[in-house]
């Protein structure tokens, strides 16, 4: 399947992806889980996550904290409270940085915590995808707040396309280990 496009593709994908994530994760050994991820040994690994990301509580806190951006935006921009996505002062130029507090703000929290944070997040992003109709997510417009894209995609976005993104890391760590 492309690029959810519609309120039924976007749920399944999401609910899909998210659920291939997890079976992933519950095939990991725990020499893999062990070991510290470690991907400077590919040139063609240059984007700062693959410096970031040390292990998998690493990835699933960043997924959570992308959840809560988009949570906490839909709520207060329906509550008549008109936020930006990112908060201030990061933008699109700078979200690198956003990505770097959050790993920051989480190193002290456990794997446990991450996996249990994830799982209530993705709940609730379920949830509120859930009360919009097909036109309030993918049509243009509807919501003067999300600027020119659709809401859909940002939920796309922050759901099937970044599990999708997690499970190709998690791929990647899962080689390195097995050629050690």
């Amino acid at each position: 399947m492309g690029r959810p496009a519609t309120k039924t593709d976007l749920l399944t994908a999401a609910a899909e992806n998210y659920e291939t994530l997890n079976a992933f994760i519950d095939g990991l050994s725990e020499a893999e889980l062990a070991e510290p991820f470690d991907f400077s040994g590919d040139e063609k690994k240059k984007e700062a996550h693959w410096k970031r990301d040390r292990n998998l509580r690493d990835v699933l806190i960043h997924l959570y904290e992308w959840h809560q951006l988009l949570l906490n935006w839909v709520e207060s921009n329906q509550n008549g409270d008109e936020k930006t996505f990112l908060p201030r002062p990061y933008n699109w130029k700078t979200y690198g940085k956003l990505n770097e507090m959050f790993w920051k703000k989480h190193q002290n929290t456990s794997l446990e915590e991450a996996k249990d944070m994830l799982q209530k997040s993705h709940a609730e992003i379920m949830k509120s995808a859930e009360t919009f109709s097909n036109e309030e997510l993918f049509s243009k417009g509807v919501f003067p707040w999300v600027g020119g894209s659709t809401l859909g995609s940002y939920f796309v976005s922050n759901t099937a396309s970044h599990y999708n993104w997690a499970i190709k890391k998690l791929k990647a760590h899962r080689k390195n280990c097995a050629g050690k």
